[in-house]
């Protein structure tokens, strides 16, 4: 049985549902994402996710496709039609397709954006089996373009590193930047030392995590100490722990990087905590 699609104000079967060859995202990776994860059919962390899309869109000079109310209706709506208990709800929004390739923006007036989302459904996303055994990492460098607070589909690099990583044996990579890790291919990076939970502050740098700022504000909350700063592969390394954080994986903890063991090779207890207490947190509040 195919999904239903959403596709500029219609609801559509996956395979009826197409854009023109001359969308701007597809010409010229004109367009920003988002990626909300749904649990029980709820939705998790809405807000933030509706909040930063408005925040891409302003930075590259678009502005949003429809009223959030509206916005989180379309996605209520997906997870109905296709029965979604678990799983992510994926929103595009491009500059639209104005019939020909240029690289001079169309007129917005004129042009229409394009508006795509779509369900994938994922039973176990809140058990994945990665929370008890614990990411290898390897380290790759961080070639960019200098935005990466925007939310943006240029996602070749990061899909490159994660095949790096797949090559190697490993789960993923993290990127690095004049000898100083960014973060994950598509998730925000964390070191554990002494107690303290430590990650790269924010700037155009890293991506702006939702799940990010959710899961610090619940550290701090639990009084666990917290330090934004960037740190090295060779303090990582050095760590009592180390995790990721990302709104398809949540929580979840690294144990080797570059073939080294981080905390003895066993996933810790500050992750293991967060994660736990990020699900409760997250289904308590969930639309």
């Amino acid at each position: 049985m195919s999904r239903t699609v959403y596709l500029n104000g219609d609801y559509l079967p996956e395979e009826v549902a197409k854009i023109s060859i001359f969308d701007r995202g597809f010409l010229m990776a004109d367009g920003v994402y988002e990626v909300t994860s749904v649990l029980d059919g709820k939705l998790i962390d809405f807000d933030g996710h509706a909040a930063r899309l408005e925040r891409s869109l302003v930075e590259l000079d678009m502005g949003m496709p429809m009223p959030v109310e509206e916005l989180l209706a379309v996605h209520r709506e997906l997870v109905k039609r296709n029965g979604l208990v678990e799983g992510m709800i994926y929103l595009q929004v491009t500059r639209g397709a104005p019939g020909d390739r240029d690289f001079v923006f169309p007129d917005p007036a004129e042009v229409p954006q394009t508006v795509v989302m779509f369900t994938q459904s994922r039973p176990g996303l809140a058990d994945n089996p990665a929370a008890k055994t614990g990411l290898k990492i390897i380290s790759i460098p961080d070639i960019r373009w200098g935005r990466r607070d925007i939310k943006t589909v240029q996602l070749l690099y990061p899909s490159m590193g994660k095949m790096a990583a797949k090559k190697a044996g490993c789960d993923d990579a993290w990127m690095v930047e004049d000898g100083l890790v960014t973060e994950g291919t598509s998730n925000n990076a964390y070191i554990v030392k002494g107690g303290r939970i430590i990650t790269r502050d924010l700037s155009s740098d890293i991506l702006h995590g939702i799940t990010r700022a959710a899961v610090l504000r619940y550290a701090r909350e639990a009084q666990m100490e917290v330090e934004e700063r960037p740190f090295s592969i060779e303090e990582a390394q050095g760590a009592d722990e180390a995790f990721i954080t990302s709104a398809s994986t949540f929580v979840l903890p690294v144990v080797e990087i570059d073939g080294v063991a981080v905390g003895g090779g066993k996933p810790g207890p500050v992750a293991a905590r967060l994660r736990e207490i990020y699900l409760e947190e997250s289904r308590r509040s969930a639309i």
